[in-house]
């Protein structure tokens, strides 16, 4: 291989080194806990859905407009709890995509996820900023809107 090629392979290689972003030092757990936050919210159990958040956490949501409309957590619970309650048809949310970063004391996710609400699908994306605390990971703050 002539010197120039080299050099381009050479360089190349760093720099695709350089772009690619580590993977989250406890990335299985927060994997594990996103999955957790979606199949509680899925399962209608509001208790072990609330103890995803973070006691002081703020929800927002993102209208298409690019209006944003935020919440404290009791109020969000409630709202998801009559949400179901009213839901004509059981409703369930799965993550379809997950890009994790942070360190051991605060995760950052943008979680694409899909909503099936009987032949009604909706698909959206959920920004989380999560904290570690003695009780594992939690939500601090969720951003999200429906696309």
């Amino acid at each position: 291989m002539p010197p120039i090629l080299k050099r381009i392979a050479s360089l190349t290689a760093a720099l695709l080194c350089a772009c690619s972003q580590a993977a989250h030092p406890e990335q299985a757990g927060v994997e594990t806990f996103l999955q957790r936050y979606f199949s509680t919210w899925s399962a209608r159990d509001m208790e072990g859905y609330g103890s995803c958040f973070h006691p002081t956490a703020r929800i927002t949501f993102v209208e298409k407009g690019g209006a944003a409309g935020s919440q404290g957590l009791t109020d969000f619970l409630h709202g998801q709890k009559i949400g179901h309650e009213r839901a004509a048809t059981p409703m369930t949310e799965t993550p379809t995509e997950m890009n994790i970063s942070g360190d051991t004391r605060v995760a950052q996710a943008a979680v694409r996820w899909k909503l099936t609400k009987g032949r009604e699908i909706i698909t959206g994306t959920d920004y989380f900023t999560l904290v570690k605390t003695a009780e594992g990971w939690k939500i601090a703050s969720l951003v999200f809107y429906n696309d």
